[in-house]
């Protein structure tokens, strides 16, 4: 099933940071890069189910406000020594609009 819905435009995400997308399946955070990519995760660490939308986002990861993992963009992966991930969702930027695929 294709289900893409419209979050918000791409110039409200500000770069290196998020917005949060309250959903059926819960908090999704939506991530923008310096290089405009944007991501998608569930909105909770797979650590302590820390707000991932509120870390630091560099390069094409961000980093857990609460204990400092550092979490893939891309795959919702913990990076380094640490272990766990988190869901991800498909991201498209069509004229400008973010779209996030909800499975």
């Amino acid at each position: 099933m294709n289900n893409w819905i419209q979050v918000t435009d791409l110039k409200e995400i500000p770069k290196l940071g998020s917005r949060i997308v309250k959903t059926a399946e819960g908090d999704i955070a939506i991530f923008r890069t310096a290089h405009d990519e944007v991501f998608a995760l569930r909105d909770a660490c797979p650590h302590k189910q820390g707000p991932l939308s509120q870390g630091i986002v560099h390069g094409t990861s961000v980093t857990c406000p609460m204990h400092n993992w550092k979490i893939d963009l891309a795959s919702g992966e913990a990076l380094g020594a640490d272990e766990g991930c988190t869901n991800t969702y498909q991201t498209k930027i069509e004229e400008g609009q973010v779209y996030i695929q909800i499975k």
